[in-house]
């Protein structure tokens, strides 16, 4: 996936990664089968999937995997919700689930499989022009060369993705020159240079292969911080493979510990699957196969990943810690969010949809109290825009969220979307050109803006998609459109939509539409 441009794989992969939500978030389990290891995953190890095939026959264990978010699926087994639903999980670190109290007791074996460290990756001009192709980089070299703006970078969300929570880690422990492990005065002493840092990020995600797919894409983005098997794979927009810089004060490394639930009496079966994971012929494949650092010295890594130690960082030892840094970033650091959401308030919405609509979006302002809800409110510095059509576009409401005391824009939020009511038809593609007219007419303040279109049915009002293609075409734009699928939504037609704009499909058809709204939120 990583190595391929945006195709109906990477769809499938976000409706795999969604549409398995439950009301609660995460994935549904398969049926439970003595022959199968059901195991939950972050959807970084779906690369592992042709390897995996082969474990049946060669370690004589059957895999299941279900795919799932970094912050869901730590809760999901803290919270004792994966018990009884898998026998492992799999995640490409277990260092935030391990700071939720209760969780390690319900946790067994551990057995790390592999690792790949967070680094960054430049094209090789801009390598070549900051020098950094050649001789020792610090992080607080990378952060002074970003504060003046002189490369731009994307970065994962660090509330939905590992790699951006080892990225954010880093960064804040390098610059706070943290000799122990981050607490809540390293974190606010350090927010204005981590502000500075991240003035230079102009790309964000969800997931890091669709961040490394929208590089693709991108010629004004100068590189990513990533995982380094990521960068390895990837090439800019030019066909150039990128100069990876390790940073030489240290990085947050992932180890991928394939871990055994401690309710699960198949322990057997994950002692093989773990005993054959290690073995040299797999740990060969894995490096061949996913550009991971194999981890039992038998194997060595290849001439790819250099010959320079990896320092690792310290690690928040406290959730809170971790928590506030997370916060720190969505709603002080990092550059804020323009959102607008296109919302289908249709005849055929009345009901249980229209219900569900409301509650989606009292879910983004605050509803939800886990973590992963608290992370995907509506943020601090936030312009939300709420567009609702049927037979034509309604007049919308624009909100923007103040810094330190969001209580009562949330709340008129809220108001706006209890207040929505179903009736008429469905005219999809004029309230999608509405919402591209109003960020046209807007002034760019330097936001990460994308556009949410939820609908529930095919377009039977106004324009249609070739009349909505033929007019994006005449925009020079890089947002988004994020689609989400309900009721009796048109798959192929959305599917184009996003394709279109450069977006991604979530697929709310068999599940709550307040997950797939929380899920969107990693890509604003």
């Amino acid at each position: 996936m990583r190595r391929s441009a945006v195709t109906a794989a990477v769809l499938t992969l976000l409706l795999s990664a969604t549409g398995a939500c439950s009301g609660g978030g995460g994935a549904e389990s398969p049926p439970d089968d003595p022959a199968v290891l059901r195991v939950l995953a972050g959807s970084e190890i779906k690369d592992l999937e042709p390897l995996l095939a082969k474990a049946a026959g060669a370690a004589g264990v059957k895999v299941s995997l279900s795919y799932t978010g970094t912050l869901d699926g730590a809760e999901q087994v803290a919270s004792g919700a994966a018990d009884g639903r898998y026998d492992a999980v799999w995640f490409s670190s277990n260092r935030y689930l391990s700071l939720i109290d209760g969780a390690t007791a319900r946790l067994s074996t551990q057995t790390k499989i592999m690792v790949s460290p967070v680094v960054l990756g430049l094209t090789r001009a801009k390598a070549r022009e900051l020098h950094w192709d050649t001789g020792e980089v610090t992080w607080t070299d990378i952060a002074e060369a970003a504060a003046k703006r002189r490369f731009t970078f994307g970065m994962t969300n660090p509330a939905s993705s590992n790699s951006g929570f080892s990225a954010l880690v880093g960064v804040a422990a390098a610059l706070s020159d943290a000799g122990e492990a981050l607490g809540q005065a390293q974190i606010t002493a350090v927010t204005p240079k981590l502000t500075g840092f991240f003035a230079a990020q102009t790309l964000t995600a969800g997931s890091s292969g669709w961040l490394a797919d929208a590089f693709r894409r991108r010629t004004d983005v100068d590189g990513l911080i990533n995982y380094e098997s990521v960068l390895l794979g990837l090439r800019s927009a030019g066909g150039e493979p990128l100069t990876l810089v390790y940073p030489a004060d240290g990085v947050v490394t992932a180890d991928y510990p394939l871990t055994l639930l401690a309710s699960s009496p198949k322990k057997a079966q994950y002692g093989k699957l773990a005993a054959w994971l290690r073995t040299p012929e797999a740990q060969r494949e894995i490096m061949t196969a996913t550009a991971r650092r194999p981890i039992v010295p038998e194997v060595p890594p290849d001439a790819r990943f250099g010959t320079a130690p990896l320092l690792e960082l310290p690690f928040p030892n406290r959730r809170s810690a971790a928590d506030a840094l997370i916060s720190a970033y969505l709603n002080k650091v990092r550059r804020p969010s323009r959102t607008l959401f296109v919302l289908d308030t249709s005849g055929s919405m009345e009901g249980d949809r229209i219900a569900a609509l409301r509650a989606a979006l009292a879910t983004l302002t605050g509803a939800d109290t886990s973590a992963s809800g608290r992370f995907s409110r509506f943020r601090d510095r936030e312009t939300v825009t709420l567009l609702p059509f049927n037979t034509a576009t309604g007049p919308g409401s624009t909100f923007t969220v103040p810094e330190g005391d969001p209580g009562p824009v949330l709340a008129r939020i809220r108001a706006y979307g209890d207040a929505l009511a179903a009736g008429g038809g469905t005219a999809i593609y004029d309230g999608l050109r509405a919402a591209y007219q109003t960020i046209g007419s807007e002034r760019d303040g330097g936001s990460f803006t994308s556009v949410v279109l939820m609908t529930d049915g095919e377009n039977t009002d106004g324009s249609s998609y070739a009349d909505f293609a033929a007019f994006h075409r005449t925009l020079n734009t890089h947002v988004p459109t994020f689609v989400v699928l309900f009721g009796d939504s048109d798959v192929s037609e959305m599917r184009q939509v996003s394709e279109l704009t450069g977006g991604a499909v979530f697929d709310a058809r068999q599940a709550s539409l307040a997950s797939a709204f929380k899920e969107i939120r990693g890509y604003q």
